[in-house]
């Protein structure tokens, strides 16, 4: 851009969070349905957290990840929800430049931190189905820090290039970002610069963060289920099943739901797929994760009797 065009541009000091369309029926509705959500999210995440530490029984590997995962959502979904539901309410659906750029690093971090930490609990239901007889000494207290540590410093570390990026790029009009919140792709094609090195570094380290734990994930069940089919008894393989079928449920719905929006191509539709499908991973996740748990896991049943 010469100096005559930049002096012709308007600087952007605000984007606009177009969401999911406009109109009082549907921002009322909109509210309604997100709040109930939100509130739901963070009472049953608090409710595992409380439970795992409160209930010694819960004091193991497994349901320390847990625990982890539960205080991720918490910060996973208070990052979009409450804004949303301030658009919603208020009518005001515009972000300052830089709170956009801090809603996508943590954002980002929070997503990089789930997708490390739901590998490291497959590894630990591996250890634990696969390799019964050595977990207790595999899977100690020490390399659950170090795993549970290391999952979220990852997180914080892999998006801070990213949003480095992004925000020394140029935005001087339009503003309006297609989207429920501050994404990196629907920021980088507002701006008004040369933002092919931010597109590609993102495209990069966003394979980098996620391919692998999927594929770690999904290498950790094909062992797991490999292992329950050589088990004789019917009652044998349902007991050793159980213990991984709810983190698999999660599993599944965040890596479907990721995938599905990256594999869709873009539509001329009132509302995207790929913002429908966004849904999923940022919202519905930490929603059911705690649902989940409580309703289908044994050890969370009886531990919340013995309260």
């Amino acid at each position: 851009m010469t100096k005559q065009e930049w002096k012709n541009k308007t600087v952007v000091t605000e984007f606009i969070l177009l969401g999911f369309g406009n109109g009082p029926e549907l921002d009322s509705l909109l509210f309604l349905m997100f709040l109930s959500i939100y509130i739901v999210t963070i009472t049953g995440n608090i409710f595992i957290i409380v439970l795992v530490v409160a209930n010694r029984h819960l004091h193991t590997p497994m349901y320390f990840f847990l625990g982890n995962l539960a205080c991720l959502e918490i910060c996973y979904s208070s990052n979009i929800l409450p804004r949303m539901l301030l658009s919603y309410l208020g009518g005001d659906r515009s972000i300052s430049v830089n709170g956009c750029f801090t809603q996508y690093y943590f954002f980002g971090c929070l997503g990089v931190a789930e997708c490390y930490l739901l590998t490291v609990m497959s590894y630990d239901r591996y250890l634990a189905v696969c390799k019964p007889l050595h977990y207790p000494s595999h899977m100690n207290s020490k390399l659950c820090l170090q795993l549970g540590a290391a999952s979220w410093i990852s997180g914080f570390l892999a998006n801070s290039i990213l949003t480095f990026l992004i925000s020394i790029l140029d935005f001087c009009g339009p503003n309006e970002i297609d989207h429920f919140f501050c994404d990196s792709f629907p920021m980088i094609k507002l701006s008004c610069s040369d933002s092919h090195v931010a597109g590609l570094v993102t495209s990069a380290v966003a394979g980098v963060c996620s391919l692998p734990p999927f594929f770690l994930t999904f290498s950790s069940y094909l062992y797991i289920i490999i292992t329950v089919m050589r088990i004789p008894s019917a009652t044998g393989r349902k007991k050793a099943f159980s213990t991984c079928s709810s983190h698999l449920i999660v599993v599944i719905l965040f890596y479907c739901s990721i995938l599905t929006v990256y594999v869709l191509p873009h539509h001329d539709t009132k509302i995207p797929p790929n913002k429908v499908f966004s849904v999923f991973y940022t919202i519905l996740t930490p929603l059911v994760n705690p649902l989940i748990y409580s309703l289908r896991n044994k050890e969370v049943k009886e531990a919340l009797r013995k309260q």
